[in-house]
């Protein structure tokens, strides 16, 4: 992945960071639950009786915003420099690593830190430190 840095929007960022934090906020003190991602796919797995109509609804705003956004301005270039077996490990090893750590980046990083879980804590720092250290090693170590 290349980030373009010459049009790098903080303001846009901030006003994305800040929608996301009173969309969890909103969304705890709505529905008493944790905005999760893992966790909200998790249950449209084994759904329960009254649970899956809010569960689309949320995942379907995740997908719609980005299809909104390009009405109003253009969307930056992706592009990813793996094949698809790679990504497939790639989402294979996050899921695994969701089951283990018991949720997912946007459960522990933004929902569990804003609580002072400390169990959101740990899992921030390990996963933000094997971030790190992979992006040193296949930039340092083997390249």
């Amino acid at each position: 992945m290349q980030l373009d840095w010459a049009n790098f929007t903080p303001w846009t960022s901030l006003a994305g960071g800040l929608l996301i934090g009173a969309g969890i906020a909103l969304f705890a003190l709505l529905n008493g639950r944790i905005a999760g991602i893992s966790g909200i796919v998790g249950g449209l797995l084994r759904p329960s009786k009254g649970e899956t109509a809010w569960r689309i609804v949320f995942l379907a705003g995740l997908v719609g915003a980005p299809l909104v956004w390009r009405l109003f301005a253009t969307l930056p270039e992706a592009r990813v420099d793996a094949g698809y077996p790679l990504l497939v490990l790639a989402g294979l090893l996050v899921g695994v690593g969701t089951r283990y750590g018991s949720g997912c980046t946007s459960g522990h990083g933004i929902c569990g830190l804003s609580r002072r879980s400390p169990r959101s804590i740990m899992a921030t720092a390990a996963f933000m430190a094997t971030g790190f250290i992979t992006v040193w090693l296949l930039r340092h170590a083997f390249s």
